[in-house]
């Protein structure tokens, strides 16, 4: 499967910074690119190039109505977005999202015509109590529990090891690869196609992304701080293409 690269901007940007990170994006045959940009910036990114895809960092559980400072799906779709954001570790931890909210989340996603791309992954101390398939397995069933195992096909993941994510550090290949696997192999059996793509998003940079894209079941990228940089990004791209 063509294999994604998705740029997570975080809350970082300015117009004139921008103006000149897309305009250093290049559509690299072979995978397909996404930037994820704060909402203001939305219409900005509008202008990114041919060929780069358009996505946001988070999206309303809720269609419409009351709900003051939320932004649905259906406004993303009208500029252009093909991707959200969901269950982002930030997001669990600075703003008490739980897991059942992720797979709301998700669900109004695809209702609209997003593809969200739904983030799991274990903190330091899950992970040396040895329960991260317990944690990623509970986080993948509520939104299984939501969508339903068709749906299910329909959704990016995205693994996060949360000890792994804006610190430098980066998991192992081959912790990388058995939680990889492990999720791969939680989705078959329960009954989901095999063609969801699974991201690894955890300090992945120019210099460990063809390591990490290498392993099987790694089917692109979580781009956090290396996606503020565009030589930076398009260096994963290419990585991701199989080129250097």
């Amino acid at each position: 499967m063509t294999r994604l690269v998705a740029g997570n901007w975080k809350m970082n940007g300015s117009l004139a910074a921008n103006r000149d990170l897309l305009d250093g994006l290049v559509s690299v045959p072979g995978t397909e690119a996404a930037v994820c940009v704060p909402y203001p910036y939305l219409a900005q990114a509008q202008q990114r190039p041919a060929g780069v895809a358009l996505g946001a960092q988070d999206v309303s559980e809720y269609d419409a109505g009351a709900y003051t400072g939320e932004v649905s799906a259906a406004m993303l779709m009208e500029f252009g977005c093909r991707y959200a954001i969901v269950g982002h570790s930030e997001r669990r931890a600075l703003f008490g999202e739980d897991d059942a909210t992720a797979g709301r989340k998700a669900g109004a996603a695809l209702r609209a015509g997003l593809v969200p791309i739904v983030c799991v992954g274990e903190t330091l101390p899950e992970r040396d109590e040895g329960r991260v398939m317990e944690v990623i397995g509970r986080q993948l069933e509520a939104v299984r529990e939501v969508l339903g195992g068709a749906a299910m096909g329909e959704i990016v993941l995205a693994y996060e090891p949360v000890w792994a994510i804006g610190t430098g550090r980066s998991a192992s290949v081959a912790q990388v690869a058995e939680v990889h696997a492990a999720i791969r192999a939680w989705l078959k059996a329960h009954g989901v196609a095999g063609g969801v793509r699974i991201l690894y998003g955890g300090s992945v940079k120019p210099d460990n992304a063809a390591a990490i894209f290498a392993v099987a079941d790694v089917d692109g990228g979580l781009i956090g701080g290396a996606s503020l940089a565009a030589a930076d990004f398009m260096a994963i791209c290419r990585a991701a293409a199989g080129g250097v």
